[in-house]
């Protein structure tokens, strides 16, 4: 994820296309989506935009987030306009989103940190923080990969986590957390493919 700048500008955070009906949908941290002037630019290394570079048309987060940030609620969908009519879904795949996931197993994370050209990825065993988060040590996750999606399953994969949640994401490089994903993630999903806010 970039500012309105684009590749001029600053990459914040991370974020991942999510399977839709539309094949127009990012997830990624509530914090890192302060507006829809951000752009997306997937698989971003070395200065290059191998995809393109996507606008967002809306962002879409919870209730709770807007009122008062509240941690257990970070996440967030956005739509991403088309670009030289392609959905970047139809562009560059995506994951399924799973939101009934134990908090065990081992997920692997893929995150683009502030200071660096090229992402960074960790595969790890998660465990559970607390009921409403989990966590994950994985080094070398600095800023900049929070929205790094929680990546498990074969193939394609499935993301049932992004980094965020607990002191949005974590205050260490070494261990990062992401909100459970349950039914407030399902829903905020079906409302980002609805059309509504």
């Amino acid at each position: 994820m970039f500012d309105s700048s684009g590749l001029g500008g600053s990459h914040h955070c991370t974020a991942s296309v999510v399977n839709s009906p539309g094949g127009d949908l990012i997830v990624t941290a509530a914090h890192c989506l302060g507006s829809a002037s951000d752009v997306f630019v997937p698989a971003y290394h070395d200065g290059v935009a191998p995809y393109g570079v996507w606008h967002l048309q809306r962002v879409v987060t919870d209730s709770q987030w807007r009122a008062d940030s509240n941690p257990d609620d970070d996440v967030a969908f956005a739509v991403v306009a088309p670009l030289d009519g392609h959905t970047v879904q139809s562009v560059v795949g995506g994951y399924d989103l799973e939101s009934d996931q134990s908090a065990s197993g081992q997920v692997t994370l893929t995150g683009y940190p502030e200071t660096a050209q090229d992402p960074v990825t960790c595969t790890n065993q998660i465990s559970s923080f607390s009921s409403t988060q989990n966590e994950i040590y994985c080094t070398g996750m600095t800023g900049g990969t929070s929205g790094s999606p929680w990546v498990t399953g074969g193939g394609a994969g499935t993301v049932m986590g992004v980094i965020g949640g607990y002191q949005q994401g974590g205050d260490t490089p070494d261990l990062s957390y992401s909100v459970v994903f349950g039914q407030g993630v399902q829903s905020l999903y079906a409302e980002a493919m609805s059309g509504g806010n």
